[in-house]
């Protein structure tokens, strides 16, 4: 029935539309107000939803980073061992894989560009004796008169192209930064390396360029060597930084080069390009950190050595299966390397080289704490 059915007076009329009207409206009105409601609960949920969630990764990942840094700045192993393994327990899940680039290589041949004064020394020993053992091949670069790290396209290909055809499985070492295979149509090593604290280096590579045994053996190996002034060989690390020494001032920005400058510890993971030489920048500090992420399958540190023998024993087995058992039993905790010769340097002397190694600390800190993801994702 209408509005306009015949048989309603006018009155009538008027009255049953104005009730239809009436009524329709308050539907109307009900299922919209209804629908609002729905709406702006569901949206106040999934709001509060993702805010805890996302405060919750935050306040994980602060944890991981403060239990690093904590530990970075004490020097405490111990500690940071204890501290992380209860951080797990906190349902922090991380999947070994997803931290692993050894299996996007396509050849069992391990690439490990050594730092100087990480102790790589006693890490290369390590693979001599683990070669016998697991059955592979221990090739080691010759000894350079000038070692240069940094080299041009052409010799990159050269030396990418020369440790291709090792056969393998096999490991090469040679001081120098790292090297992009797949840059030259070849195929991926696996990249490996060690770090330590930026300073502590600078200081072990002054004193060991001034070790006696050091010119005993560069001048068995390069008899027209010439000898160093006695002065130069004397002079300590301390009065070196405060009297503002150039091999002691570690200017910002500074591209310099040569055998008595080890300072960028980010060069050899940055690579080749001029972007990468300049100390302490944003820039080589960036590239070194992306390469490591996504190039090397493990990049140990040498104030976290029990750690990084465990991370490399099981995340490249074939070539490091009983690495722990040659450190601590055929070696024998011996140091290969060690300089008797160095003196103890001041923590006020540290601080001032400190405060022009910032982001060479950062790369240190970063390397450290991939470190520690690594074995907390073995859930050991």
């Amino acid at each position: 029935m209408t509005c306009s059915d015949k048989g309603y007076t006018r009155i009538n009329i008027l009255s049953a539309c104005s009730r239809s009207v009436e009524t329709a409206k308050h539907k109307r009105i009900f299922i919209s107000k209804r629908t609002s409601e729905l709406v702006a609960l569901m949206a106040i949920s999934s709001t509060l939803f993702l805010f805890l969630h996302t405060r919750d990764l935050h306040t994980r990942l602060r944890s991981l980073q403060s239990i690093s840094n904590s530990a970075s700045t004490s020097g405490d192993s111990t500690a940071m061992e204890n501290d992380i393994d209860n951080f797990i327990q906190q349902d922090q899940k991380l999947e070994a894989y997803s931290l692993n680039n050894t299996g996007r290589t396509k050849k069992e041949l391990i690439f490990f560009n050594r730092v100087p004064k990480v102790g790589s020394q006693t890490f290369m020993e390590i693979l001599r004796l683990l070669s016998l053992r697991n059955q592979f091949v221990f090739y080691q670069d010759h000894v350079q008169r000038v070692e240069t790290i940094r080299l041009a396209e052409t010799e990159q290909l050269r030396v990418a192209s020369m440790v291709s055809k090792y056969d393998t499985p096999s490991v090469f070492i040679k001081h120098i930064s790292f090297v992009n295979f797949t840059k030259f149509y070849l195929p991926e090593p696996i990249y490996i390396n060690l770090v330590r604290d930026p300073v502590e280096r600078v200081i072990s590579w002054y004193y060991y360029i001034r070790a006696p045994w050091y010119y005993v053996e560069r001048k068995h190996a390069f008899p027209d060597t010439p000898l160093p002034d006695p002065k130069w060989l004397k002079k300590d690390f301390e009065t070196c930084v405060l009297r503002g020494d150039r091999e002691c001032t570690y200017t910002q920005g500074e591209k310099h080069e040569g055998i008595s400058d080890h300072r960028r510890q980010t060069m050899f993971f940055c690579g080749h390009d001029e972007e990468c030489t300049p100390f302490n920048s944003q820039g080589a500090l960036e590239r070194a950190k992306r390469s490591v992420e996504q190039q090397y399958a493990v990049v140990g540190v040498l104030e976290d050595f029990n750690v990084t023998l465990t991370v490399f024993e099981h995340y490249i087995p074939r070539f490091f299966r009983g690495a722990s058992n040659v450190y601590y039993g055929e070696m024998g905790l011996h140091k290969v390397n060690q300089n008797a010769f160095k003196p103890t340097v001041s923590e006020a002397v540290k601080d001032i080289v400190r405060q022009n190694f910032t982001r060479e600390i950062e790369f240190y800190q970063f390397c450290r704490q991939r470190l520690y993801r690594q074995r907390l994702a073995l859930n050991l």
